[in-house]
């Protein structure tokens, strides 16, 4: 045990985490150089194309130090977006040690900070590096002091490094394995195994990722988890080398993979604890704090029939995204799909992508929201959050919203857009402090529900891509909340309705209409497309009719001839419009979020 490592690296977003993976595996010889491509970790096509990760992702490196001895190291990459913070801390629960990466030019940022705390909470050995110093903009010697002032950590035991140019590799491995401390367990104890991750395989069943804690697991062993009491026989266990490479047993320290036939998907669960089904262990492990989604939305699938395979294709996600939470749903207009927990727009994106291409599903999203807390006069409380579940306003005797308490680090020069931008969705500044000469630190506290449309999009644009922003929530307190419903040819679209907050209705009523009617195909009658509140229309917009020249035919004489025409005409398109059906394309249910930069 005393030669193995186990960490992850984790940083910021854009601070080259999987860069500097790419470079350990290649100093490690585990890839052909034929083999290898950039940002071999990311597995999944959205990962490339956005150049994100989203997904944690693990690989064991064999490594000979300078004094002579191997080592196996278990490396995690993880991700940097607020939005995929749980992946990180799931990947921290099963390492000693973190390396956390700092760009050379943009120094600490917000995301830095709260996953150094991250790191903290697990008790986890940190090594500072300082990655980009390629860069003409690199300046080491002020970050180093940001090390010191902002973090806390001793700024000369920081690696310098360029993962672009593959300078300070060998100091990166050298410093994993004699900074960092060995994994602590028992291999002679009865097996205990902590569940970080799994993904479903069509071939193999479900493919579970896990950290052996205590005692050994073998092909052949029958183990039992410990949250549902679920019995399997294990086929194969082994450790990650891009590939899967099949191991006789694995010890106390180790970290790898197991498939034992799992069909049932719902039986593996993060953060559950493995254990020998003849030789328990006496109690499970902590397993990690159950996710609190922030933002909620429904999926339907575009035909209604295809909702068996939606709600498949769901579980099988739920796998391998343990932040993703889901119920049955039903809506007058788009007929059965789900009711979803994620735990941002940018989370909400990608599990709508994945949906789509994996599973290859056409979906609609209804427009995301917040959860409020809602007292009746009767004095009952009730959680809301969908609109089509909103009580009537005259039961109602208080709304309340959730605030969060968000920080944003910005470069002083941009302390004024911050403030305008976060004052406009209803923030309250709370305080700002100087971290260096040059940058600040502004606490706000915002509703949630002003964040979640666009706000980090426009918080990237006023401050030129250097503001970083990062939130928890804090509380819930009174609002003046209103829902605003969509109707269409004067019927109420239940997938269009939103809750707003009082003062941003008629806005939000108009940029809806105008967005729909961009959206909505002519017909031949004219469609009035309104913004109500209760009975109160606040906007409205109006796709105009095609229209047939009826009165091609008429040359010069009495106009009254003309206008009984037109009269007659008129009467047509009115019974077409009772009996006319609009189509909403998918587009326009898509539209309707959008904000007005895009």
């Amino acid at each position: 045990m005393k030669h193995i490592r186990n960490f992850s690296i984790i940083a910021h977003i854009d601070h080259g985490k999987s860069t500097l993976s790419d470079r350990l595996i290649q100093a490690t010889d585990i890839v052909s150089d034929r083999d290898f491509k950039d940002q071999i970790l990311d597995s999944m096509d959205i990962e490339r194309e956005r150049g994100i990760t989203i997904k944690s992702q693990t690989v064991c490196l064999p490594y000979r130090a300078k004094t002579g001895q191997h080592y196996s190291l278990n490396l995690i990459d993880t991700p940097g977006h607020v939005d995929f913070s749980y992946e990180v801390s799931r990947a921290l629960a099963s390492c000693e040690g973190a390396l956390l990466l700092i760009d050379a030019s943009q120094g600490v940022e917000a995301q830095t900070l709260a996953n150094m705390y991250l790191a903290m909470e697990h008790d986890l050995e940190i090594i500072p590096i300082i990655n980009k110093i390629d860069l003409p903009s690199a300046d080491v010697e002020r970050v180093k002091a940001q090390i010191e002032e902002d973090l806390g950590l001793d700024p000369d035991t920081a690696i310098l490094a360029s993962a672009k140019e593959g300078i300070g590799i060998e100091e990166v491995l050298e410093g994993a394995v004699n900074l960092l401390p060995p994994p602590e367990g028992d291999p002679d104890a009865p097996l205990k195994a902590l569940i970080f991750d799994s993904h479903y395989d069509p071939f193999r069943g479900t493919i579970v990722h896990f950290r052996v804690i205590d005692g050994k697991i073998r092909a052949g062993d029958t183990i039992r988890f410990m949250f549902n009491n679920a019995t399997y026989r294990v086929e194969e266990v082994g450790i990650f080398r891009i590939v899967r490479v099949p191991r006789k047993e694995l010890t106390a320290g180790e970290v790898g993979y197991m498939i034992a036939g799992i069909k049932t998907v719902s039986d593996t669960r993060c953060g559950d604890t493995v254990t020998l089904h003849s030789h328990p262990c006496d109690a499970p492990m902590s397993g990690f704090k159950e996710t609190k989604p922030v933002v909620f939305s429904s999926i339907y699938p575009v035909a209604s029939d295809a909702y068996e395979e939606l709600a498949v294709a769901m579980e099988k996600l739920k796998l391998n995204d343990a932040a993703l939470i889901y119920e049955k749903d039903s809506s007058v207009a788009l007929g059965f799909g789900f009711r979803c927990g994620f735990l941002g727009l940018l989370h909400l994106e990608v599990v709508q992508e994945r949906l789509e291409r994996e599973y290859d599903l056409s979906l609609i999203l209804t427009a995301p929201s917040v959860q409020y807390e809602i007292t009746l006069n009767d004095g009952t409380t009730e959680i809301i959050d969908n609109p089509a579940l909103y009580p009537d306003p005259t039961l109602i005797q208080n709304t309340r919203e959730p605030y969060i308490r968000a920080a944003i680090i910005v470069p002083d020069r941009y302390m004024g857009a911050v403030m305008k931008l976060c004052l406009e969705r209803r923030g309250i500044n709370k305080n700002y402090q100087y971290l260096t000469n040059n940058r600040l630190e502004m606490i706000f506290e915002i509703p949630l529900a002003e964040v979640v449309y666009d706000f980090y999009d426009r918080l990237k644009s006023v401050t030129q891509g250097y503001g970083s922003f990062d939130y928890d929530i804090i509380d819930y307190r009174d609002t003046d909340l209103v829902k605003l419903d969509i109707l269409i040819n004067g019927d109420r679209v239940d997938a269009l309705s939103q809750l707003v907050h009082r003062e941003r209705s008629v806005m939000r009523g108009r940029r809806a209409c105008e967005k729909l009617k961009e959206e909505i195909p002519r017909q031949m009658f004219k469609i009035a497309i309104q913004g109500a509140i209760g009975g109160k229309i606040i906007s409205r917009a109006t796709v105009s009719p095609f229209r047939k020249d009826v009165t091609a035919k008429c040359y010069g004489g009495d106009i009254s001839r003309k206008r009984k025409l037109l009269e007659k005409q008129k009467k047509g398109k009115k019974r077409m419009k009772m009996v006319g059906q609009v189509e909403i394309p998918q587009s326009a249910f898509l539209s309707v979020l959008k904000s007005e930069g895009d």
